[in-house]
Formats: structure tokens, C-alpha cells, sequence
């Protein structure tokens, strides 16, 4: 670890943001070289005066940066920075990337990732929507990027789990305050399966100022973004507009018109995000930049809508549902099914993707099930 401690320390130089470290990275390539440079080079790169300069030269480690190092290495986290390969390579072409990351799991710098991002307070179609994408993106050898919060990010990483494919969380916290605390199991699951990630030191605490400062990694790290019930005043629409500022796709999945949640998403649609229905949607869209695990430039129906292993039971209750929604009890007398083993089982339906649930208890089939 004695390598990354230069960038412990630049990083820790007062008035040096991301956006100068970055600077001077491209300009003398190493922390080490920085250090090692004159006074009269440093002022000659933008934003670095003669007091800065002076600072440079002169800093030295601060006890809170190598307890932080330590505590890195005591963990068995990992630091990935700019320089290094694993680092991600859409994220090293914003304006101002992190100079470095804490990495829980395993990161590389494939750029195969979709961002999804939306409500903490999330309504059931929203949840399920998510989680069905996620699933589809994942078959698809995608990456799901999220901010591991509660609503649609929760059920972006675990769609993405479901779909046996690979997800990246985002923190607005250092990688030892696991925020929210009730999604602790979800933090190991994802570092089995990708990484947690965070630009703050290990111990910083999730204050409100730090999330839009997440949330350009979460674009920036993402080939587009895509977003799943917002308001118009939601944190998910800073992510989207984020995403444009930085070239990358915008995408919005519709919701009710009766929703106040999707009125973010529907403004996004009206100017001019492309509108999310299915996984293939979005893989059209980026067509021109990956290509799908067939690298075929077409969807085969097999790779985008095959249909998930259902049990027997599952399997009756699945053919008994019809596109008009039918009430619980109507279904249960229909099937003579015990109204609680039934309810079980259209839960594990709606979670494949196989059935919906509207209010009153009434449920239907979906696309997927047709």
C-alpha cells in the first residue's frame, strides 16, 4: 500500500479538488512526480497559484489519512485510482472523477453498465418493474450501477442478483457506515457479485451534501442512466441530468398519470429520454457502442424474453391469470386454493415477472406471461 499513500496525501492537500487533481494527473502522470516538481511547473498548470504551489511542496501526511490507510489495509478493502487499470474507464472521462475509489468486492473497468435509479419510497410497480429489468439486463451480461438505497436501488441490485449477473453500489458514505443500516445483507451480497464503492474515507458518515457528489460517479461510472419513479423535485432527476451533462444516454420508465412518483420520469420522456418498456430498449439504444452476448446486432426473443422456471403450483395459478385483473378470492375459488397459499405463490409470480398486482387486491397477467 506504501503506492497509494502519495494519493492519500495530494488528495488531502487543501484546494486541491477533483477537478485540479485531475489536471495535474494528466500533466505529471503520478502523485510522486507532483511532489518531486518545481514550484515554477506547478503554477504553470490552471488553477494552481504560487500559495498552492507552496502547500504542495510543503504538505506532509496528516494522522487521519494514515489511520484511514490502515484501516484500508486492516479490512482487506481495496484503493483503485485513476491510473490503474481496474479503474473504471467511462468515469475517467468526466470533468471531475474521483481521483481514487474504496473498493469492497471486485471492481474492473468494463464499461458494460446501466445505471438505474429512482424513489426511496417506491410503489410496488415500481419495485417490480425494476427488478424484472434488472433481471433482463443481467441475462444480458449488463452491469447495474446504483446508489444501494432504499426502493428502486435496492431492487436494482437485487434484480440484477436475481439475473445471476454482476452490480455495482454506489455510496454517499465511507464503505464502513453501510447506509441504510437495513440494507447490510444487500452490501455483502453485492460485493460477492461486483463491488461497493465510494469516493469518502472509510468512516464518513451519510450526510445529505455528499449524494448529488455520488450521484455524478453513479452517471459517470454508466453507459446511460435510466430512471425508475421520480418526482419532479427528486435526487434521481440530478443523476439524469448529471448523465446528459456528461454525454451518456437518458432513459425514463412511464408510470401512471394518476402518480405524482412519475412525474419526473414523464417530464424526462417529454424531453427526450428515450422511453424504457423492456431490457431490449435500452440495448437497441446502445447497439452502437456494445454489442449483445450473441454479438448480434438483433434480439433473439430467447435472449430477451425467456421465461423464468416456474413449480407446479406456480405454474397453474400463472395459467389461470388473464390479461383483465381478477380479485383474490375470485382466483382462490376458482383454483379451490387456500387464500394464504395462493397469495404466496402470485408473490413469487410478480417477482419473475409473471403476474401484477393492482389495487384491491386484483391481479393479472403480464406480457411475460402471455
Amino acid at each position: 500500500m506504501d503506492y497509494i499513500l502519495p494519493w492519500f496525501i495530494l488528495k488531502s492537500v487543501p484546494g486541491i479538488g477533483n477537478l485540479l487533481f485531475k489536471r495535474l494527473i494528466d500533466r505529471f502522470h503520478s502523485p510522486e512526480i507532483i511532489f518531486e516538481t518545481s514550484h515554477k511547473d506547478l503554477v504553470q498548470v490552471e488553477g494552481v497559484t504560487s500559495r498552492l504551489a507552496d502547500r504542495i511542496k510543503h504538505h506532509k501526511v496528516s494522522d487521519s489519512v494514515k489511520r484511514d490507510l490502515d484501516l484500508v489495509v486492516q479490512k482487506g478493502y481495496q484503493i483503485v485510482t485513476m491510473t490503474d487499470s481496474d479503474y473504471p474507464s467511462l468515469l475517467r472521462h468526466i470533468p471531475d472523477p474521483p481521483p481514487f475509489l474504496y473498493v469492497f468486492g471486485r471492481l474492473d473497468n468494463s464499461f458494460r453498465n446501466i445505471a438505474i435509479v429512482g424513489s426511496r419510497n417506491a410503489t410496488r410497480y415500481g419495485i417490480l418493474t425494476t427488478r424484472r429489468l434488472c433481471y433482463d439486463l443481467a441475462q444480458l451480461q449488463m452491469t447495474i450501477v446504483s446508489g444501494m438505497a432504499l426502493g428502486i436501488d435496492s431492487a436494482a441490485h437485487e434484480g440484477a442478483l436475481m439475473g445471476g449477473g454482476n452490480t455495482i453500489a454506489v455510496l454517499g458514505s465511507g464503505l464502513e457506515y453501510i447506509y441504510p443500516s437495513q440494507n447490510r445483507k444487500l452490501f455483502y451480497r453485492i460485493a460477492e457479485n461486483g463491488a461497493v464503492i465510494s469516493e469518502f474515507p472509510l468512516k464518513t458518515e451519510p450526510d445529505a451534501h455528499n449524494f448529488p457528489r455520488r450521484n455524478r460517479i453513479i452517471s459517470g461510472i454508466s453507459l446511460g442512466t435510466v430512471v425508475v419513479e421520480a418526482t419532479k423535485r427528486s435526487g434521481s432527476l440530478i443523476t439524469a441530468h448529471l448523465a446528459a451533462e456528461q454525454n451518456r444516454e437518458v432513459f425514463a420508465v412511464p408510470g401512471s398519470i394518476q402518480s405524482f412518483k412519475s412525474t419526473g420520469t414523464h417530464t424526462l420522456i417529454k424531453q427526450g429520454a428515450k422511453l424504457v418498456e423492456h431490457a431490449r430498449d435500452i440495448m437497441e439504444e446502445l447497439s452502437h457502442v456494445i454489442k449483445t452476448p450473441d454479438e448480434n446486432d438483433k434480439f433473439s426473443d430467447d435472449t430477451i424474453k425467456k421465461k423464468p422456471l416456474l413449480s407446479d403450483d406456480e405454474t397453474i395459478v400463472s395459467e389461470a391469470l388473464e390479461p383483465y385483473p381478477v380479485h383474490i378470492d375470485d382466483l382462490a375459488r376458482m383454483l379451490s386454493m387456500e387464500p394464504g397459499k395462493l397469495s404466496s405463490i402470485l408473490l413469487q409470480l410478480e417477482l419473475k415477472g409473471m403476474a401484477l398486482q393492482s389495487a384491491g387486491k386484483f391481479f393479472s397477467k403480464t406480457e411475460e406471461n402471455e
